[in-house]
């Protein structure tokens, strides 16, 4: 059997190939070409078929669907940078998604697709955070990745093809221990469910030949012993690191707007049987990951800090804000006034206008009431 792995050299795609190649699939690979991916792939370059090119190219996905009998689509842009460049995510996540639907229906024998989607479709759950597949999609204010994926979703539901769509929880591996600002993203009240990505592998390639997943939507997430909040996963990470408990202050973390929670995987597991690391797991992974530079860590612990503060959007949006609640230097005070009396008319136009507004406002809403 010939299988299709998009997005190979990611964080999830390498635990799929790695899964792919021990079972020994006949295997080719999607990737843009790029100094990292090709560098990743010379270690691949005599078990796999690579060919570079771009979702966005129809032509480089035609050639790459061409006679395979599976699809394993991993390939997106994936947040940060999906928020900061929403029409380059809604290209690749959404019209990539498209070139890849259209080719399977060109082929005579046609493939079957396998999707990963986010657990960031249901938005913010920290009110309500067991999530069921029934559960409404309500994706966070300004988060454009989880619109990409619901868009795909539907398109691949509606194209009439062969699919299985599986929506991913908070993928963790030891490999990726970076602390971007994406951590700070999420608020410490959160409950998170974390499945390591050798699990998300594993899942992923024994949906292939399990005919039970065809025309379904899963959750892949770790299971019960998965569990935690984000403020203690955050505490844990950064005693193990020799940083310990409350290293950042809370002002660091947003306080809505992000996603995550507890996933029901009772109907995926059962099929899939991959839920095989717990939270435990992770952590011993990372100990031994970090060994004996943790003992140095508390002498670089203040520059650590704060070179982890100045990425936090939500700590210097509060310093910020607490700087001008009555804390004006005097030179600041000058500034301000200066600015106010040199634009006073356009301010004064501004009010006016507001005010008009308003009232056209009010008008139309007492006009509906009738």
């Amino acid at each position: 059997m010939k299988i299709l792995l998009t997005g190979p050299f990611g964080n999830v795609g390498l635990s799929t190939l790695e899964e792919l190649i021990t079972k020994n699939y006949n295997i080719r690979v999607f990737e843009i070409k790029n100094k990292k991916n090709r560098k990743v792939a010379k270690k691949f370059e005599n078990q796999i078929e690579i060919i570079w090119g771009d979702l966005r190219n129809y032509e480089d996905v035609e050639k790459a669907v061409k006679s395979v009998d599976v699809i394993i689509h991993l390939a997106a842009i994936i947040p940060p940078l999906a928020d900061k460049l929403p029409e380059l995510s809604e290209e690749v996540n959404v019209e990539g998604t498209k070139n890849i639907i259209k080719t399977i229906k060109n082929q005579i024998n046609k493939p079957k697709l396998i999707f990963t989607s986010s657990i960031a479709v249901y938005g913010d759950r920290r009110k309500n955070p067991m999530i069921n597949l029934t559960d409404p999609l309500n994706p966070s204010k300004g988060d454009y990745y989880s619109l990409t994926k619901i868009k795909a979703e539907k398109i691949i539901r509606e194209s009439g093809i062969d699919f299985s769509i599986f929506r991913l929880t908070y993928i963790t591996s030891v490999h990726k221990l970076e602390m971007d600002p994406l951590m700070f993203h999420m608020p410490l009240d959160t409950c998170i469910e974390i499945c390591d990505t050798k699990d998300v592998g594993l899942a992923l390639v024994n949906a292939i030949e399990c005919n039970e997943v065809w025309g379904g939507t899963f959750h892949i997430a770790g299971g019960e012993q998965c569990r935690t909040t984000y403020r203690e996963y955050i505490n844990d990470m950064m005693e193990i690191f020799g940083l310990g408990r409350d290293f950042l202050p809370e002002q660091a973390y947003e306080q809505k707007d992000f996603h995550c929670g507890f996933m029901d995987t009772e109907k995926s597991q059962n099929l899939l049987r991959y839920q095989k690391h717990t939270l435990k797991d992770y952590y011993d992974e990372v100990r031994k990951k970090v060994g004996p530079k943790r003992i140095f860590m508390p002498m670089v612990k203040w520059a650590i800090r704060l070179n982890l503060l100045k990425r936090s959007e939500a700590y210097k949006r509060n310093k910020f804000f607490r700087k001008k609640i009555g804390a004006f230097t005097v030179s600041e005070n000058k500034l301000i006034r200066k600015i106010l009396y040199n634009n006073f008319k356009k301010i004064d136009i501004l009010e006016q206008k507001v005010y008009e507004l308003e009232k056209v406002i009010q008008f139309l809403t007492e006009k509906d009431e009738f």
